[in-house]
């Protein structure tokens, strides 16, 4: 392993992590945990029990990853963003003894390549974020987000479309979107966004 870890950064014996990537400190990496190359695990970040990032992604600061999320590659989590597990969260049965993890199913959450996640925002499990897309800084996200939305609020709604550069599109005619970065052309049909 071709990896750095911090001296206060805490790694499970079991978590496999990519050549050059860094773990900074006070970040965990649980059990069976799986980081592809070249990533960054920000201070005080949290990757739980088994969850898999692909290559080339960022957990920015006190940013909490809990199973069983899936990350693509190059995919971006803002400073304190959570991506959640539980659908019905609950510290006690219905008979008020405490929970324990054979009483509760995870549920995760699933980035696609290079998607965005904002800074404190929430993705409430389960949940698929496309690829490309961007959530705003603060959302709450309950639904599935299409590939290339930017989506914003509480709960989050589609307010726009990104390119691959995280720039807002501009529609150029009906249904055909420009990315004033990259002159990329992408096609709307049927609420779906593709890259011509």
């Amino acid at each position: 392993m071709n990896a750095t870890v911090k001296d206060t950064a805490q790694v499970a014996d079991s978590a496999r992590l990519g050549d050059g990537t860094t773990v900074w400190e006070l970040a965990q990496i649980r059990e069976d945990a799986t980081l592809g190359e070249s990533c960054v695990i920000g201070r005080g970040a949290y990757v739980g029990t088994g969850v898999t990032m692909g290559d080339r992604c960022k957990l920015q600061n006190y940013a909490l990853v809990y199973e069983p999320a899936t990350l693509g590659d190059g995919v971006f989590i803002g400073p304190a963003a959570v991506l959640t597990n539980d659908q019905y969260p609950r510290s006690v049965s219905p008979d008020g003894d405490l929970k324990r993890a054979h009483d509760w199913e995870a549920v995760g959450v699933e980035i696609g390549d290079g998607a965005s996640i904002g800074a404190r925002a929430v993705c409430v499990a389960p949940l698929k974020v496309g690829a490309w897309a961007l959530v705003a800084a603060g959302a709450v996200v309950t639904r599935d987000v299409p590939d290339f939305a930017l989506v914003a609020g509480v709960p989050a709604r589609r307010i726009g479309w990104v390119g691959r550069a995280g720039v807002r599109l501009t529609e150029s005619a009906p249904g055909e979107w420009t990315c004033p970065e990259t002159s990329d052309v992408y096609d709307e049909k049927d609420g779906v966004l593709s890259r011509r």
